[in-house]
């Protein structure tokens, strides 16, 4: 797989590090099941861009992080969006869903996230949550329209709340 496939696919469940072994690593969450899609409701784009997991993905990178939104005013309204994928009786489905708000003004090289939010959304994700009705109506049209494509079966397998969600 190149790695341009790699970077722009989904994290597909992988063996469960508790399978019974008891061994190192046991009841530690896993976050490999999980993805990052930034939504760039500017540009009308949505891709996965999996350097978002440690906070460097292509529009955190090269901005200082500031934590009150209204210190960047003229900041760039982009979703990093936490996807999880898990597996029921139908195959592969996004089991949780939530959107993360950053404001980037790349003319004063700032930038806002509130990292606990992130911090919150990620465990809500890992939890089978869907965390989307903040999200601005052209937001959600992106996301939604980047899983179907995606994925359809996994959209198709996903459960109401998450297609409700984003159909709003």
């Amino acid at each position: 797989m190149s790695e341009e496939k790699k970077k722009n696919s989904f994290t597909i469940i992988k063996d469960d590090s508790t399978d019974g072994h008891g061994g190192y690593g046991t009841g530690v969450i896993s976050l490999e099941n999980m993805s990052s899609v930034i939504v760039d409701p500017n540009e009308q784009t949505a891709y996965v861009d999996m350097d978002a997991m440690h906070g460097r993905s292509k529009v955190e990178k090269r901005v200082k992080w500031i934590h009150e939104k209204d210190q960047v005013p003229n900041g760039k309204l982009y979703w990093i969006v936490w996807v999880n994928v898990e597996r029921n009786e139908n195959g592969p489905f996004y089991s949780g869903v939530a959107g993360s708000e950053i404001r980037v003004d790349r003319e004063i090289k700032r930038a806002y996230k509130s990292m606990p939010e992130h911090v919150n959304h990620m465990s809500k994700v890992l939890k089978g949550r869907i965390v989307v009705d903040h999200m601005d109506d052209l937001s959600k049209k992106l996301l939604k329209d980047f899983l179907v494509e995606f994925n359809g079966e996994m959209w198709n397998n996903s459960k109401d709340e998450l297609k409700d969600a984003l159909s709003k």
